[in-house]
């Protein structure tokens, strides 16, 4: 009961009784209609998916979820009880289109759904938006969108073919949507701070979720189940969740790409082999071209204070974000502090994506989701090997982290490396 009351807080919600258009796209009536449905698919039920699911639900009133898939028909029975809870009226999925398995992604893009979902753990990513791209779906993908080299090189090809399809793509880095963030990045864009020079981003924090180990679970059940601890389901902690972080960085620098990295971590904290092997902390130096310097600390270790902050320096000003307490400011030769409207950016990104869909006016986001993701994985690449590693190396590898979708299987047992030793650990 208390996750459903956790879901229902986090979604905002009570219970109640970019780009131009390719010449050769033709967009359906049914979709650049106004006052049309939109039929959502959501792809991944757990404790994200319910929530965008419900974000999606409420940021258009004509939009209707059809199908749901996921490979545990317990995360898929709650969320569905849970999205009929916030609006019954927009939740019109038959039990022939409640899809269970590995193979469950299929059968929803191979439905009459509009718009897909894509809120699996980060190693299905690619794979389901090239399928999605490929079945002609709009999408929204949340972050990360791959756990290695090879999987972000995927989504790159994958977000061009949607361009040229005139398909909208959306991704999940909510900071990309939150008003108070536009509005300081476009001062910065506006050179208000000046040329900017560095970048510190810090997110600490404590522990997470944890799912006890059941007696009939294989170990691909338990794995799946705890798939935030394995660096193959969801690429290490920094790439799950510090991607946000990195992709304040990646925005302030207008998209520009680091020339090369490096860093460390390790865990300290959360040593239990419970945790898998991902680390607890980590401390990242991205080296930008004309000297510029981006640095990221995290951690997440239980009882430790928190912070979530962003800090950019110019040659005219600072400019800082602190998540926490809501602070966006720039002090300096020309100082401000937001003041204006604020917004829920998990509703802004499904209201824009729908929007865009229905004027036929496509946004594309898959270059910025996955430079950004990319940035995670680089980070972590540089700190499991203690190892300075070039962009253009880490694009290159051909490392791939998980199994081929092809060889999942409830027995399978795949190979969980040890906790990666800097100095020790080899990545390319």
């Amino acid at each position: 009961m208390n996750e459903r009351r956790n879901f229902l807080k986090s979604t905002g919600t009570v219970i109640v009784g970019a780009a131009t258009l390719p010449l050769s796209f033709s967009i359906q009536p049914a979709i650049a209609s106004l006052d049309r449905v939109i039929k959502v698919g959501l792809i991944g039920c757990g404790g994200r998916g319910t929530g965008a699911a419900a974000q999606a639900l409420k940021a258009d009133p004509d939009a209707v979820l059809t199908c749901m898939a996921d490979i545990f028909p317990d995360y898929l029975e709650e969320s569905y009880n849970n999205l009929m809870m916030v609006n019954p009226n927009q939740v019109k999925v038959e039990k022939v289109h409640q899809f269970i398995g590995f193979d469950a992604y299929k059968k929803v893009l191979d439905s009459d759904v509009d718009v897909v979902i894509l809120t699996t753990p980060p190693a299905f990513r690619p794979l389901h938006f090239a399928e999605a791209v490929a079945a002609g779906k709009h999408v929204f993908c949340e972050k990360p969108v791959a756990v290695d080299a090879p999987g972000v090189r995927v989504v790159l090809e994958s977000a061009k073919k949607a361009k040229e399809k005139g398909l909208s793509v959306v991704s999940g880095f909510t900071y990309r949507y939150d008003f108070p963030k536009r509005a300081l990045f476009e001062k910065i864009r506006q050179g208000e701070i000046g040329e900017v020079r560095s970048i510190l981003t810090v997110r600490n924090g404590g522990g997470l979720w944890y799912k006890d180990r059941k007696p009939n679970w294989t170990e691909m059940e338990y794995q799946l189940r705890n798939w935030y601890y394995y660096d193959w389901l969801s690429g290490d902690y920094i790439v799950e969740m510090m991607v946000h972080s990195l992709d304040l960085m990646s925005w302030a620098l207008g998209g520009q790409l680091p020339v090369r990295v490096t860093g460390t971590g390790g865990r300290q904290a959360r040593t239990d082999a419970k945790w898998g092997n991902i680390y607890d902390h980590f401390a990242i130096e991205y080296e930008y071209p004309n000297g510029v310097k981006g640095v990221h600390f995290s951690r997440q270790q239980q009882g430790s204070s928190n912070t979530n902050r962003a800090e950019i320096v110019g040659r005219e000003g600072d400019a800082i974000i602190d998540i926490g307490r809501q602070t966006h400011a720039i002090s300096g030769r020309n100082s401000w502090s937001y003041d204006g409207e604020k917004n829920n950016p998990y509703e802004t990104q499904h209201e824009e994506l729908f929007a865009a869909i229905r004027a036929g006016k496509p946004i594309n986001e898959g270059d910025l989701m996955a430079n950004s993701t990319m940035l995670a994985i680089i980070g972590r690449m540089a700190a499991y090997s203690g190892q300075t590693i070039s962009w253009e190396d880490a694009m290159k590898s051909n490392i791939s982290l998980g199994p081929k979708m092809e060889d999942y299987d409830w027995n399978l047992v795949w190979p969980v490396p040890p906790v990666a030793v800097p100095g020790v650990t080899k990545v390319l």
